[in-house]
This record gives C-alpha cells, sequence and structure tokens, in this order.
C-alpha cells in the first residue's frame, strides 16, 4: 500500500492525503487498519442474518436440502429480496455442510 509506505518515510497525514488524492479521514483510517483500499463495506444490512439460524437448524435436519426449498420456507417468515439474492447470501456465508458423497 502506497500510503503505508509514504507514512512510515515520515509523511504527514495530510501531504498523503493531496499526493493520492484521497480525504485525510480515508488515509488515517488506511493507517489504522479500520478499512482496506478497495475494499467497501455495505451500507445495508444483511437480510438472510434474520433468518441464520433457521438455515442452519435445517442443514441439521437435512444438509441436502435445495436452496430452492429453503427459500420457499424462509419467504413467509419474512424475507423479502429474489431468489438468485437469497442462493448468492447462502454460498458467501458458507452455511451449507460439506459432503464428500455429493461430490461423487
Amino acid at each position: 500500500m502506497e500510503a503505508d509506505a509514504l507514512f512510515k518515510r515520515g509523511w504527514k497525514i495530510s501531504a498523503i492525503a493531496r499526493h493520492l488524492g484521497r480525504d485525510r479521514g480515508t488515509i488515517a483510517n488506511y493507517l489504522a487498519g479500520k478499512s482496506q483500499p478497495g475494499v467497501r463495506r455495505s451500507s445495508a444490512p444483511d437480510p438472510l442474518a434474520p433468518f441464520v439460524e433457521y438455515v442452519k437448524a435445517r442443514f441439521v435436519d437435512d444438509p441436502h436440502v435445495w436452496a430452492s426449498a429453503l427459500f420457499d420456507e424462509i419467504v413467509p417468515l419474512g424475507y423479502g429480496c429474489s431468489y438468485p439474492s437469497f442462493a448468492r447470501q447462502l454460498r458467501g456465508a458458507g452455511l451449507r455442510p460439506h459432503c464428500e458423497r455429493a461430490r461423487g
């Protein structure tokens, strides 16, 4: 990271910010480790979060349950996103247990 190298060379945060074309607060956050360049935080809450425990319990009951079946079960419980969003969030959360038998 260029900001880190410049800071180690004795540059002030404001000088680094001017040089890189970034805000001083952004540079300060980079240097403090509060954020990383190129990685954005989501401003929206995770829509799957209220249903994680339910999904985990369903995978304990049946590790091979289809994502479409889970989606059909949580929509009446209040899940408001589309099926592709649900499937993407399910993969991202890593909730599905590993199954050796399914590898073939």
